[in-house]
């Protein structure tokens, strides 16, 4: 049996070899092997004749030798990784001075324009810092939701300006910037339209390129009307877009039909339906033709018009003809009601909603109905309109602005 201290001759160099020694050998991983170039044979037997015999210290020797062995990678392998994490550091600078650049411009936007929420603010171009140290960004577009626009909120407002100047107080605190060129876009949403002028329950639809539609019910004097309406959308000038209303209609149910409006075509007329239940009511009927101006107006002759009154059955064929049906609905009984007002209760009119429809004249319908807006005018520089089409979801304007400048007061 060995005793702890025994010590092993080596079988080619006849030196003995200490346990120590043997641990430290056996310290040594795969890894060291294949990384360390081993010294040759006769180096390592003369270094080893010459120093005395020593307990080995394996972690001084450890670190020695892998202080060695990374030491010999290669210079432009270790460039490389530098340059690389140089770059990655740089990168991850100008990422973050770009959120922190955007954040405190839609801030300062809101704040200037006296917005309900932040707007989206994005800053293209790659390096940011660069843009800034020479005070020029190449691209900066910002989106506004809900920006009040007279009776109704346009939906989003979207501008990109180009080749922006800025006016810096140092690398972090801009004064200001000149906006020589922008390009926007507005959207009027439908969406909004129907819940902000849904007071009277009207939805809007696009029609064509230019056109809306409005269809709904309006509440008059207790009851609730149901509207058609043609919105014709145009631009005003460089800087607004007004609505041209045509064909307003407000149907009382099946009775009747107001057009306001002072052509004979417009006014308070009875429904086809309302006249092709005179032919079956025959007190309707007689009262009405009892009116001698009604009488004149539907152009029945006098000696018809006594035997209708004399012979049921004269006054169905009399009801029933089609000059009959057609005269009877071009009569406007807004005329017929102030003259005769119980005529008009007789066919199942309200005189409250009779008194109120004359005042729903087409200038106050088409207030109601008006779906036009102004762009506010810049302090400085010009902002206008290029072009106003109707798309499915809303209303959408092309603008265009020059020389303008943002964040000086």
């Amino acid at each position: 049996m060995r005793s702890p201290h025994h010590i092993t001759a080596h079988p080619y160099t006849n030196r003995y070899i200490s346990p120590y020694e043997e641990l430290g050998r056996l310290d040594d991983g795969p890894l060291d092997e294949f990384l360390v170039e081993d010294l040759p044979d006769e180096q390592e037997e003369a270094e080893a004749q010459d120093d005395p015999w020593a307990p080995p210290n394996h972690r001084r020797s450890g670190r020695r030798r892998r202080r060695g062995r990374f030491a010999g990678l290669p210079l432009a392998m270790k460039a490389v990784v530098g340059i690389v994490v140089l770059a990655a550091f740089l990168t991850l600078a100008d990422r973050w001075a770009l959120l922190y650049a955007e954040r405190r411009a839609a801030d300062t936007l809101k704040s200037r324009l006296h917005l309900t929420a932040a707007p989206e603010v994005e800053i293209d171009g790659f390096p940011f810092l660069t843009q800034l140290a020479d005070e020029r960004l190449d691209s900066v577009k910002v989106t506004v939701p809900d920006v009040a626009a007279a009776r109704v909120s346009l939906a989003q407002v979207t501008a990109t300006a180009r080749d922006v100047r800025l006016d810096t107080d140092g690398a972090l605190s801009v004064r200001g910037a000149d906006v020589p060129r922008l390009e926007g876009d507005v959207l009027l949403s439908f969406a909004d339209l129907n819940r902000e002028l849904g007071a009277s329950q009207v939805t809007f639809t696009g029609e064509g390129h230019d056109r809306v539609r409005a269809r709904g019910t309006l509440p008059v004097a207790g009851h609730n009307l149901r509207l058609r309406a043609e919105a014709r959308i145009l631009r005003e000038g460089d800087s607004g877009i007004a609505t041209h209303i045509g064909g307003m209609r407000l149907d009382i149910g099946d009775l009747a039909t107001y057009r306001p409006g002072a052509h004979t075509s417009e006014g308070l007329h009875l429904s086809r339906q309302s006249v092709d239940r005179l032919a079956h009511e025959a007190r309707k009927a007689k009262a009405l033709l009892s009116i001698p101006s009604v009488v004149r107006r539907l152009g029945v002759p006098d000696s018809v018009v006594r035997e209708a009154l004399r012979n049921e059955s004269k006054l169905s064929d009399l009801t029933g003809t089609p000059h009959f049906i057609r005269q009877a609905m071009r009569l406007n009984l807004i005329d017929l009601a102030l003259d005769h007002p119980q005529i008009l209760k007789l066919l199942g009119f309200d005189p409250a909603l009779l008194d109120a429809l004359p005042r729903l004249t087409r200038p106050v319908l088409a207030d109601q109905l008006s779906l036009g807006f102004r762009l506010p005018e810049p302090p400085s520089g010009q902002l206008r309109l290029r072009d106003v089409r109707v798309e499915k979801d809303g209303i959408r304007v092309r603008l265009e602005g020059s020389g303008l400048a943002v964040g000086r007061k």
